[in-house]
């Protein structure tokens, strides 16, 4: 797996889970104060990179409840994923990677981790770039 020398453009969610299991996400772009597109009210034109993201946070964040219930861990209310996904370059070859932050306040860290990971082997996002993308993982308890 190469590492990106260069990134050239990005894709960053915020992605919460509601009542009823429903999942909220915001697009934006790193550096930015205010979400760049939400998908209570369709804006058009996000990029390649936050509709990734969007799609794979949706998904990762179901996986965190699957993995937690599987653990018996009940999961916080303000539970949270932010997912960047950048484009970018080494030489003339290009690839894209990911940086996960998870917050999982008031669970414990070596439980938040371990469910965290259990994730990644749940959500299909997560198993398709398995070995072919960099993904560093962040997770937060406070």
């Amino acid at each position: 797996m190469s590492k990106i020398e260069k990134v050239l453009a990005s894709g960053k969610t915020h992605t919460l889970v509601n009542r009823g299991d429903r999942v909220d996400i915001e697009l934006s772009s790193p550096g930015g104060a205010n979400p760049a597109h939400v998908f209570s009210a369709i804006q058009a034109h996000p990029t390649a990179e936050q509709l990734f993201a969007g799609a794979w946070s949706a998904c990762y964040i179901l996986a965190l409840g699957l993995a937690a219930k599987e653990r018996k861990v009940a999961l916080p209310a303000d539970l949270s994923v932010d997912i960047q996904v950048d484009l970018g370059q080494t030489g003339k070859a290009y690839f894209i990677q990911a940086r996960f932050d998870v917050r999982m306040p008031g669970v414990a860290q070596e439980v938040a981790e371990a469910v965290a990971h259990a994730a990644h082997e749940i959500c299909p996002y997560s198993k398709a770039v398995h070995g072919n993308i960099d993904v560093a993982l962040n997770v937060s308890t406070s």
